[in-house]
């Protein structure tokens, strides 16, 4: 028997917890993409079925609850840069570029890097072997659209 203290378990950091809501909110999307269920339904059953203690909860449902409620204008704002038409994107990658618009567009006080970064993990996580470069790519031209000021000054332009 030893003598040790039990390891207290590290509290999430902000990043941590925010990276957990986003994964949360793409699963709930792809699932309300393709269900069609209601996303508050969808939000009480994600709130029921996981341990979202270490989640950033009001993240979750702003994303969860806004992406749905602007998709139409979201995707406009991202279908000029994409090589296919909307209908042929995975719903996995469709729901990414949807986080990650609405963030560029609504999310201001985010950096358009981490929207980037963390978009592009999630699509390294849930999508096709190379949807994270397309992503990438896609989310990348809207910031520069969306977000010129910030683009251009880390740029150096």
């Amino acid at each position: 028997m030893s003598d040790k203290p039990a390891k207290k378990q590290k509290k999430p950091s902000l990043t941590d917890m925010r990276r957990s809501a986003r994964s949360f909110a793409l699963q709930a999307l792809y699932q309300w993409h393709m269900s069609g269920n209601s996303v508050t339904d969808i939000e009480l059953q994600f709130r029921m079925d996981n341990d979202m203690s270490g989640t950033d909860l009001p993240l979750f449902s702003e994303l969860l609850h806004g992406v749905p409620a602007n998709a139409n204008d979201l995707d406009k704002a991202y279908e000029p840069f994409l090589d296919r038409n909307l209908d042929d994107l995975d719903p996995i990658e469709r729901a990414v570029l949807r986080i990650g618009s609405f963030e560029l567009i609504h999310r201001i006080v985010v950096p358009y890097k981490v929207v980037i970064n963390e978009s592009v993990d999630l699509a390294k996580t849930f999508g096709a072997t190379e949807s994270h470069k397309y992503v990438n790519g896609i989310l990348d031209k809207l910031a520069a659209r969306v977000r010129m000021n910030e683009v251009n000054a880390k740029r150096g332009k």
